[in-house]
């Protein structure tokens, strides 16, 4: 796993070097701005992503400190000094110290913290992915504005066909007063619409635009090409996918790991650390020395703790066990809510695809047959205006429903990749 990370990492990196300035250059020259374009500046731009790099590279570098003892202890003393500060000494000590653990302890704990970054290091493959997720999102929904837009204004002209086909009608006295009222009602309701239209297309932009780090009014423009490609991968496979993939359920796996080790840590807190040292006398007097002819002697010192207030270690460790426990359920939880959200989002995704294709092969075309149907048949005074308005309507609105459609089909795949844990191509 450890390899893994820091091979997908390195190559994060290698591609942004390669990308962020295409991307840049592109949005700066007014050029449209493709998808990959877009997700590969949110990985390398976004603050979330940045900060959540800086924290796994602060947890790599707390490995080591795991596996070094503490520092040794350096003691000098001057004793007897009858003639001022550090004058005419009687006796002078130096001691070194060294506190150790038991055998064992230091390596289980440098486990726990190389595992602490692989989780860190997952935290950041997260952020990546939901950010990803984000900016796609973000991505599709301007799409579906400017579909919407492209929409309004055709059917702003089909209601300017329907006003003149209104007046030639009034004038005729094959239509009413109130008949041209309502078209030019409908006409400006609509273009008021579209004026509204625009300043949503600027706002999504502008949220797109913060995802990527770039300032708000930054001059962006996206491919408007919808993708309905077929899902090709199976409901199995997605699941699969996930279970081995998606990052909180490895992180689940990892922390259940580490309580295994810290119920490990708990039983050698039966086993004594200790402390060694050596220590060196000089008599410079030699009559306050052991012996006038020995005045430097040799010291060795050895301490370790008693474990005498075993019950309370015996709580240590039923506590562990009792948090092993709860890791073991943590991670089944995730796996099957990760199975499920998966499971309802693949249903969406193939439900929606349908709706779509429903609307584009069929629906949206029987809706503007009718519509040029009702307009001569209003034109030569066999239908009525609610009619011929309702037909209008009942087309704009399979439009807008297959567009709809559209993104919450690509929202969908989204969604179901941020679940399973990454891309599904």
């Amino acid at each position: 796993m450890k390899s893994e990370i820091n091979f997908r990492a390195a190559l994060m990196a290698l591609l942004a070097g390669a990308i962020i300035m295409t991307g840049t250059r592109a949005a700066s020259a007014g050029e449209v701005m493709t998808l990959q374009q877009a997700l590969r500046l949110a990985e390398t731009h976004n603050p979330q992503v940045r900060a959540a790099r800086y924290r796994w590279n602060a947890a790599e570098h707390q490995i080591i400190q795991n596996y070094t003892p503490a520092d040794p202890q350096f003691a000098y003393t001057n004793f007897d000094s009858w003639r001022g500060f550090l004058k005419d000494s009687g006796y002078h000590n130096i001691t070194v110290t060294q506190s150790l653990q038991f055998p064992g302890k230091g390596l289980l704990q440098g486990t726990t913290a190389r595992r602490a970054a692989d989780i860190a290091a997952l935290t950041y493959m997260a952020a990546v992915r939901d950010i990803r997720a984000q900016a796609e999102t973000d991505y599709y929904q301007i799409q579906l504005d400017l579909a919407l837009n492209d929409l309004m204004a055709e059917n702003l002209t089909n209601l300017k066909r329907v006003l003149n086909v209104t007046k030639i009608a009034y004038m005729a006295n094959l239509a009413t007063q109130g008949d041209l009222i309502n078209a030019k009602f409908a006409l400006e309701a609509d273009r008021e619409s579209l004026r509204q239209q625009a300043v949503t297309i600027l706002n999504d932009k502008t949220a797109l635009n913060i995802l990527l780090a770039r300032r708000p009014d930054e001059p962006l423009e996206v491919d408007r090409k919808f993708d309905l490609a077929q899902f090709e991968a199976t409901l199995d496979q997605v699941i699969d996918k996930a279970v081995s993939s998606r990052q909180e359920i490895l992180q689940a796996a990892l922390t259940e790991k580490n309580q295994q080790t810290a119920v490990a840590l708990a039983q050698l807190e039966y086993a004594p650390d200790y402390t060694v040292g050596f220590g060196f006398d000089h008599w410079l007097i030699p009559s306050f020395a052991p012996q006038p002819n020995h005045t430097e002697t040799w010291n060795a010192l050895i301490s370790f703790n008693v474990p005498i207030f075993f019950w309370a270690k015996n709580e240590d460790i039923k506590q562990a066990r009792e948090n092993l426990d709860a890791a073991g359920e943590d991670l089944e939880s995730i796996r099957l809510q990760t199975e499920g959200t998966v499971t309802a989002l693949y249903r969406q995704i193939l439900r929606s695809r349908e709706t779509a294709l429903l609307y584009r092969n069929t629906l949206v075309p029987l809706a503007q047959q009718a519509f040029e149907v009702m307009l001569v048949a209003y034109e030569g005074g066999k239908t009525d205006f609610t009619t011929l308005i309702s037909t209008l309507r009942q087309w704009h609105d399979a439009r807008a429903t297959y567009l709809q459609s559209v993104n919450a089909l690509l929202a969908g795949k989204v969604a179901l990749e941020q679940a399973a844990g990454g891309t599904l191509q």
